[in-house]
């Protein structure tokens, strides 16, 4: 892989992986217009680069990160609690992800089930953006139940399915399950952390010698690099975003880049999918 390809892979995964857009669907397709074909390798790349936004999103909410391990310590009640209902909510996927992760990879990794995710994410989207309002006065992160927590934890699950977007899961299984859409998008960051961080580790360990062996060292290290600056960009922008505009933009972009791509595919553009 060349560098300038790894540098743009990074600023895609970094721009991509914390809004509800799916960051997998969009690496996958760029992976695609590169010429670079689905592998082992190639698809742990796509995942292990998110190391870089997952670095980013611990140093943006690093007061919440550190209550959380005062909570371990036991010097914090408050932390301790929150990392019970993030522990909670990751279960699912981490179950899930362990027995299905070849299926997934098998039958999911194609550019048909991308663009049939991004349209039903995008339909979902504007059917609930009237209801997710940013000014809601809903509870916060501190109200969140241990069920509540693991219902998200479930919608989380969805996101296996690329294109479908783990960000937006989580954010409207949070508002679902009662919080407000500042509660909600706090408690997908946090989530993604330890689902994204356990992801990450999964696949570096499961692929990451080939991986390594026909992608090299430094496209890693500049995919990592890219997407940690590019990512703490993505979410400082997308939480002042969301504070004013709602979700209805990314509703918008994901039916117009499904149109795309499944324009591409039809035309054969793309050839095969």
């Amino acid at each position: 892989m060349e560098l300038w390809q790894a540098a743009l892979l990074g600023l895609v995964e970094g721009l991509t992986e914390y809004l509800p857009v799916s960051s997998t669907g969009h690496l996958i397709v760029v992976q695609r217009a590169l010429g670079i074909e689905a592998s082992p390798a190639s698809n742990a790349y796509a995942i292990c680069i998110q190391g870089g936004a997952i670095a980013a999103v611990a140093l943006l909410y690093r007061e919440r990160v550190a209550q959380i391990l005062r909570g371990v310590a036991g010097s914090d009640p408050a932390g301790r609690r929150l990392l019970l209902r993030v522990s909670v909510a990751f279960l699912p996927a981490a179950v899930l992800g362990v027995l299905f992760d070849d299926w997934i990879e098998q039958k999911l990794f194609g550019l048909w089930p991308i663009v049939a995710a991004w349209a039903v994410g995008g339909v979902a989207i504007l059917a609930l953006s009237r209801r997710v309002s940013p000014k809601s006065s809903a509870p916060g992160l501190e109200q969140l139940g241990l069920g509540a927590a693991f219902a998200i934890g479930c919608m989380q699950c969805l996101a296996m399915w690329p294109g479908t977007s783990r960000s937006l899961a989580t954010i409207l299984g949070g508002v679902l399950a009662g919080l407000s859409l500042a509660g909600a998008l706090e408690f997908s960051f946090l989530l993604g952390l330890v689902t994204l961080g356990a992801a990450t580790a999964y696949k570096a360990l499961d692929d990451g010698a080939v991986m390594v062996e026909q992608v090299g060292w430094p496209a890693i290290v500049v995919g990592f690099a890219v997407a940690a600056v590019s990512a703490w960009a993505s979410v400082r922008w997308m939480v002042g975003y969301l504070q004013v505009r709602g979700l209805a933009l990314f509703g918008w972009w994901r039916i117009a880049l499904a149109a795309l791509v499944a324009t591409l595919l039809l035309t054969g553009a793309w050839g095969a999918a």
